[in-house]
């Protein structure tokens, strides 16, 4: 009587079949499981002083004919631009924003709108690197210009930020990991390596809370006050 042993093939077949219908199953390795993680977002923040000023001045004039209004304009714009020029900044700090030539009406309900001349106006933007300066910037600009020159803003910010940003960061990724941890105590695991960490938008630089004044020598003063940086992340930690 003759015997016959089982083929390798066949036994190979129907382990691959189990296989199969294993994963089919969802039964997959423990090495395909997903790793377990913690999310958090914090935020970071700073308060510092501001650095500098930015000073945004407008000289305009009317006269009778659109050149002799933009003549006018000229000679007390360069009146201003001498001023702040002599008061510390450099002219990569000054910048004309715009110069404008236009008809100026006055309307009356008799007799609606009657030209009463042409008004030339040229903008100014400066950047005052020395903010304790400021206030003697504005003063300077306002006695060159007299009554044609109109003071728009001054308005403190910082000028060099990176210091602050990096600290605001600093403050930021300690806040999210004391956050994190919080989290891992409360579910009863614990935290293992950071998986990624995403900073959100741009830094954000809350506007100061300042005054124009003028001293008791009638000077004016500029005071800066405090401008916060915030730092945003969002971190994932792997836990076990």
């Amino acid at each position: 009587m003759r015997r016959y042993l089982a083929r390798p093939t066949t036994a190979l077949i129907t382990l691959t079949s189990l296989l199969a219908l294993a994963l089919s199953l969802g039964l997959a390795p423990a090495s395909h499981a997903q790793t377990r993680s913690i999310t958090v977002s914090a935020d970071g923040k700073v308060s510092v002083t501001p650095d500098a000023v930015r000073i945004n001045a407008t000289v305009s004039v009317i006269s009778d004919t659109s050149k002799n209004a933009l003549t006018q304009a000229n000679q007390s714009s360069s009146k201003v631009r001498a001023a702040f020029l002599a008061n510390g900044l450099e002219k990569k700090d000054l910048k004309t924003q715009s110069i404008n030539v236009y008809p100026e009406y006055n309307y009356t309900s008799d007799k609606g709108s009657t030209l009463i001349g042409y008004r030339a106006t040229q903008s100014f933007e400066a950047t005052v690197r020395n903010a304790a300066n400021a206030g003697a910037v504005v003063d300077a600009i306002v006695d060159a210009g007299g009554d044609a020159l109109q003071v728009n803003s001054v308005t403190p910010f910082v000028l060099n930020a990176a210091g602050a940003t990096a600290s605001a960061r600093e403050n930021a990724v300690k806040n999210a990991r004391t956050k994190a941890i919080s989290y891992a105590k409360l579910l009863g695991v614990r935290l293992s390596n950071v998986m990624t960490l995403v900073e959100g938008s741009a830094p954000s630089f809350e506007r100061p809370v300042y005054a124009l004044d003028k001293s008791a020598e009638g000077n004016t003063v500029v005071d800066l006050g405090q401008q916060e940086v915030t730092v945003t992340v969002t971190v994932k930690w792997s836990i076990r």
